[in-house]
């Protein structure tokens, strides 16, 4: 069997990675892919979506898993056009991914669906955007399109969300689109994330990721500075609370995508907020979450690479997967600089040192001298277990402690508490 899985970041590594140490073994390649990953695959010559296409055709490709999102909803879409010339892919159509790429999309699903969620106004302008605040604090901010996880604000004041109007409407950072002002919620968030065949579905481990760069959930928002995931927050967050979401977010969501006529076969990601009133969507992802993918793949057991596989295909096999008992840590090292920006360069030390854990690379590359350097804003995500919470902990940062890098910015709190 060969697979080809589209992306370069951890979450790709980490999926890449579950797929070579699946019992079927198979072949395997990636595009764009790293130097990290092209340890584990093969590279391709593809530059572009139709000439990725050509090369999966050519090389006779089995299956293609989207790891990345944009590609799902670039150009004529990667599910699309790996369906046009019979190649299963792993990953929604372009048409159902717009539960990712537009806010006021998923919103309308979900007010369609009867999905408790919070309420919302869209605009286009600041004018419009202070009339929807109205004086309204905290406020929650959120561009409609795809922004790598970076295209929210929850702006606890009037400056806060003029500085984040100003980035979206006036300066456009994240390009062309219209805004979401959201009614904020309040409580801790939790990820669920779904295999999705057509009307059928399981349910995976949940997770949780850190979102903001400082600790103590301080500082602006990031794409995720680290992870927790076990099947035991399903019960630890309030008993029932697995059943809960099923019947009243996971089901509805399936069934709203057959009764709007949106096929899917993919990983469908629930971002939850456990309010006082109960649990409420804020966002789907049409695709894993980085860097929950870190935390919650190395907890699959079975053969991951055939279930994705059959899945595609159109056979969800949930007994081909189950889950290791315990929790799962991960823990992101970003560079200097980030959010707002990104050194490179920087050599990185310590990773031959690192034991019982996987390293997972978000942004590396190999210099001239045949070591990792920075390259990108989060460099490398360290996964490690326990059979506890603490274990996880104490397990995670002993290894993290190995790796250093000039410039390093860690959170020291990942999974200690939750937000």
């Amino acid at each position: 069997m060969k697979i080809l899985v589209v992306g370069k970041g951890g979450r790709e590594h980490a999926i890449i990675t579950a797929l070579q140490e699946s019992p079927s073994a198979p072949e395997l390649y990636a595009f764009p892919g790293s130097d990290a990953i092209f340890r584990l695959a093969r590279p391709t010559p593809a530059t572009d979506l139709p000439s990725l296409i050509d090369f999966l055709v050519a090389e006779g490709i089995d299956l293609c898993v989207a790891g990345e999102e944009s590609y799902l909803v670039t150009g004529e879409g990667l599910a699309n056009a790996c369906a046009r010339v019979g190649i299963p892919c792993w990953g929604p159509p372009r048409e159902a991914a717009q539960l990712e790429a537009s806010k006021e999309f998923a919103k309308e699903f979900m007010v369609r669906h009867g999905i408790p969620t919070g309420g919302y106004a869209a605009v286009e302008s600041i004018e419009a955007a202070r009339v929807a605040i109205a004086g309204k604090y905290p406020t929650v901010l959120k561009f409609d399109g795809l922004a790598a996880g970076k295209g929210v604000a929850v702006c606890p004041d009037e400056a806060s969300a003029e500085a984040f109007l100003d980035e979206v409407l006036v300066q456009r950072k994240f390009g062309p689109g219209r805004l979401l002002v959201e009614e904020f919620l309040q409580g801790p968030e939790i990820s669920i994330f779904v295999s999705v065949v057509d009307a059928d579905y399981q349910i995976l481990a949940p997770a949780r990721d850190y979102k903001r760069i400082f600790e103590g959930d301080e500082g602006p928002n990031t794409g995720g500075m680290g992870a927790v995931s076990s099947l035991e927050m399903f019960e630890t967050e309030g008993a029932g609370l697995r059943e809960w979401i099923d019947r009243a977010v996971v089901r509805p969501t399936v069934e709203g995508l057959q009764r709007d006529g949106l096929p899917y076969r993919g990983f469908l990601y629930f971002g939850l907020m456990l309010t006082a009133d109960g649990p409420k969507m804020l966002e789907y992802n049409c695709r894993f979450g980085d860097p929950e993918a870190e935390a919650v793949l190395p907890m699959i057991t079975g053969d991951f690479a055939q279930y994705v596989f059959e899945g595609a295909r159109g056979n969800l096999q949930s007994d081909l997967i189950g889950f290791r008992p315990g929790w799962s840590i991960c823990v992101v090292s970003a560079s200097a600089g980030y959010p707002a920006s990104a050194r490179s360069g920087d050599t990185i030390r310590g990773l031959d040192a690192v034991e019982n854990a996987r390293v997972f690379h978000a942004g590396t590359r190999l210099n001239a001298a045949g070591d990792f350097e920075t390259a990108g804003g989060r460099v490398l995500v360290v996964a490690a277990s326990g059979a506890t919470r603490a274990e996880a902990v104490a397990n995670v940062y002993r290894e993290c402690d190995k790796i250093a890098f000039d410039g390093m910015q860690r959170r020291r709190d990942i999974g200690t508490r939750n937000f």
